[in-house]
């Protein structure tokens, strides 16, 4: 087998955008999303709906990414597709229709697993993090802090118990009356406000997370203020979302913070759709120059559900002869 212009396609499908990149020796080539509004009426992801849309956009996004990459079907040396965690309806989608134009085109097949692709998103751009490094991934499914050693050696050292802090933000806006995906709206309200309001402090030991209580707490001060004033969250806006979005931001950064100490590592990376919230991005910042950490975060396009992170770890693991059979199956975790 050539190891040299190894071009790989990538479809990702986990949740509700699909998305198809193209990489060569390492370069992203394309990185084409769709998403599906189809959700927003329903107040969040609606499985059976997602899949469906899956089925519709697949075909239509990889014909863009191929014209946007210039490249014909029959240069591919290798396909990827997202196997876990997901949504098992939509992985189906893309595993599906990865073994098909793996088999079609005699190429081999590369399973990823989308929490490690948001990890390895950070080497498709300069600056690259140097191992060992900590990272803390953080989407709507996820929250945990692993140590990285090499590109396939980690190991998880804190996660939450129960709610992910990307979920914690979308439950938090839903209770704010905000369209979803409300995660978004919250962080674009925050910058328009001011810190004004507490809430219950998750306390967990060592570097584990917890947001139910959090959530629970915000819950209980809304009703409480609304029964005072039923125009409360519409007068308070801003700044109930400038609050919650502290603390949520706190909870996460104060086990950052614990497990730097605890590990010595100063290479701080920062992955998962949660990523791209602004107040995040400036705890992180502000961290570094306290701690003189060396932190790393994604380009935007990056660190919500995308193509080029599942191209990205597919193009490390060819070099690692790391392929599966057409038996290969999808998993919702």
């Amino acid at each position: 087998m050539s190891l040299t212009n190894i071009t790989i396609l990538a479809i990702e499908s986990s949740c509700d955008d699909t998305a198809v990149s193209i990489i060569k020796n390492g370069k992203i080539l394309s990185n084409v999303v769709a998403g599906q509004k189809v959700h927003e009426q329903y107040g969040g992801v609606v499985p059976e709906l997602a899949s469906r849309a899956h089925q519709a956009n697949i075909v239509p996004v990889l014909d863009v990414a191929v014209k946007q990459a210039n490249i014909q079907l029959s240069e591919l040396n290798a396909i990827a597709f997202t196997q876990n965690p997901g949504l098992i309806g939509s992985l189906m989608v893309g595993c599906s229709f990865a073994k098909s134009l793996a088999q079609t085109l005699n190429i081999p097949l590369i399973a990823v697993n989308h929490m490690q692709a948001h990890v390895l998103a950070h080497f498709i751009d300069e600056p690259k993090p140097a191992f060992p490094f900590l990272c803390l991934t953080v989407s709507g499914g996820h929250t945990q802090i692993a140590i990285f050693k090499n590109y396939f050696e980690s190991e998880i050292i804190g996660k939450t118990i129960d709610d992910a802090a990307g979920e914690a933000f979308d439950k938090a806006a839903k209770m704010l009356s905000l369209p979803y995906p409300g995660g978004p709206l919250i962080d674009k309200y925050a910058q328009q406000g001011n810190v004004v309001y507490e809430f219950a402090k998750p306390n967990i030991p060592e570097l584990d997370y917890s947001f139910s209580g959090l959530k629970t707490s915000f819950l209980y001060f809304l009703k409480n203020e609304m029964a005072k004033n039923e125009n409360f969250i519409n007068d308070n806006r801003d700044n109930l979302c400038a609050s919650i979005q502290h603390s949520i931001v706190t909870h996460l950064m104060k086990k950052l913070v614990l497990a730097s100490k605890q590990t010595g590592i100063k290479n701080i990376a920062l992955a998962g759709g949660v990523s791209a919230n602004s107040g995040l991005r400036k705890a992180i910042e502000d961290a570094e120059k306290k701690h003189q950490w060396k932190t790393f975060i994604p380009a935007f396009e990056y660190c919500t559900d995308n193509a080029a992170m599942i191209a990205m770890t597919a193009h490390y693991k060819y070099f690692n002869n790391e392929f599966e059979s057409l038996e290969v199956a999808p998993s919702a975790r």
